[in-house]
């Protein structure tokens, strides 16, 4: 009977054995790959672009005397955004070339007078809502401009502007460094003398552009 007893525990603590031996784990399994969660997109950074369009618009005070101005522009951009949440603020800095120009149409800007926008710039603060990667944003600030008053005996004369720019846009990220934009901007250009003060003008327009951005 002592025999028995002693054969069956054996037995049992041999099966209790090759049970918790079977619940440990296989060394040489392989281990278990990890998991990479997607960065989400973010629009804070600094970027660099370029940009083309269209402007239209009027030779203000004596810009009375010539045609309504329009023309091809293009140019760059510069500037850094930060994101808040759903809210994203920016500065930008633009050069363009400008083609705005027009021809005279008065006693006072004879056949061969002609006044021409020959560049401008902004200064400006963005303020935008972003939907993942699409931006809806307002824009406004600081503009300035250099324009040419050609007068057949009297010659040339060219003047700087300063004045203010308003505008809207909205921009995609194509990518998490490329994005695209299309932009609206009224620009206000005050009214500087020409000729010793015989003529005085300003401009006034709008700009329908498209551009690239590279973001860092």
């Amino acid at each position: 009977m002592k025999k028995i007893l002693i054969a069956s525990a054996s037995a049992l603590v041999l099966m209790a054995g090759a049970a918790q031996a079977a619940d440990l784990p296989n060394r040489r399994a392989a281990p278990a790959s990890p998991v990479y969660a997607t960065p989400m997109f973010t629009w804070t950074g600094f970027y660099v672009g370029v940009n083309a369009g269209y402007g239209f618009g009027e030779f203000t005070r004596d810009g009375r005397n010539f045609d309504d101005p329009s023309g091809f522009i293009g140019g760059g951009q510069v500037g850094y955004n930060m994101q808040f949440g759903q809210f994203v603020a920016g500065l930008e800095a633009d050069l363009q070339y400008s083609g705005l120009s027009s021809n005279g149409r008065t006693f006072l800007a004879p056949v061969g007078s002609e006044a021409e926008l020959d560049y401008f710039g902004t200064i400006r603060g963005r303020l935008g809502v972003a939907f993942d990667r699409a931006l809806v944003y307002a824009t406004g600030g600081y503009a300035y401009g250099g324009s040419t008053i050609s007068i057949p005996l009297l010659g040339s004369d060219d003047a700087f502007h300063n004045g203010y720019a308003l505008g809207a846009g909205i921009e995609y990220a194509f990518t998490n460094n490329l994005t695209a934009k299309a932009e609206y901007l009224y620009t206000d250009l005050e009214n500087k003398k020409f000729f010793n003060n015989t003529v005085r003008g300003g401009a006034e327009f709008s700009t329908v552009r498209a551009g690239v951005n590279y973001k860092f």
